[in-house]
């Protein structure tokens, strides 16, 4: 039986397609290939494009108001590099620091200026550096190009993100063994100076009587 229906579906195959059945059957296997490669590449599209709306869409997700932080330290500032989704991303130039949340694909992690995330980047904005020792808020040493340059990176802040604190200079303290040596200096100073000074040797009532001031022409 299954014999006599494999004879007819031959016959019918070379009938209707004018092909032998080994070439209709490899045919119809290639087929099946290119369906399957077309499928799985038009499935992994759909998924990067949905990935991609995803992702887009939770930029575009409200960002939480700008909060005023006051003044913080240098350490302080490095929590706010974007390695932590719940805190915003802060920058800061000549000490001032902006929340710079809504540009993150350009300051967060990966992105072009991520390394100046979290820190003071005066330096390294003014020098156009990414080198590790620039990127710290002492611009000591700039020529008047660099510093324009700077000027014009702090105008661009000062009108597209909000100020939200100032880092907290740094005071050396003074140890009372500084105070001393300070105040031991003062007095050998003053000690020298009256020692270095002109002496006055009194003068007896018989060198004035004699003086030549004294003495009359005769």
């Amino acid at each position: 039986m299954a014999l006599q229906l494999w004879e007819t579906l031959k016959e019918a195959i070379t009938a209707y397609t004018g092909l032998s059945p080994a070439t209709f059957f490899t045919v119809l296997a290639l087929l099946w290939a290119v369906y399957y490669v077309a499928t799985g590449l038009f499935g992994s599209s759909d998924d990067h494009i949905h990935q991609r709306s995803m992702a887009f869409e939770e930029q575009m997700e409200p960002l939480p108001p700008p909060v005023q932080l006051g003044e913080i330290t240098e350490e302080e500032l490095k929590q706010y590099d974007g390695s932590d989704s719940k805190k915003p991303l802060l920058m800061a130039i000549k000490g001032q620091i902006y929340d710079v949340s809504q540009s993150r694909m350009f300051y967060g992690p990966g992105g072009p200026y991520a390394l100046f995330a979290g820190k003071d980047a005066s330096r390294a904005l003014a020098k156009m550096s990414f080198e590790e020792k620039d990127l710290t808020g002492d611009i000591s040493g700039l020529g008047p190009f660099e510093l324009d340059a700077l000027q014009d990176w702090e105008y661009k802040f000062m009108g597209k993100y909000v100020k939200v604190g100032s880092i907290k200079k740094t005071t050396v303290p003074v140890t009372e063994g500084d105070a001393s040596g300070e105040a031991s200096g003062a007095a050998e100073t003053d000690t020298k100076q009256t020692e270095d000074g002109p002496s006055q040797t009194p003068v007896t009532e018989s060198e004035e009587k004699s003086s030549p001031a004294d003495t009359k022409e005769e």
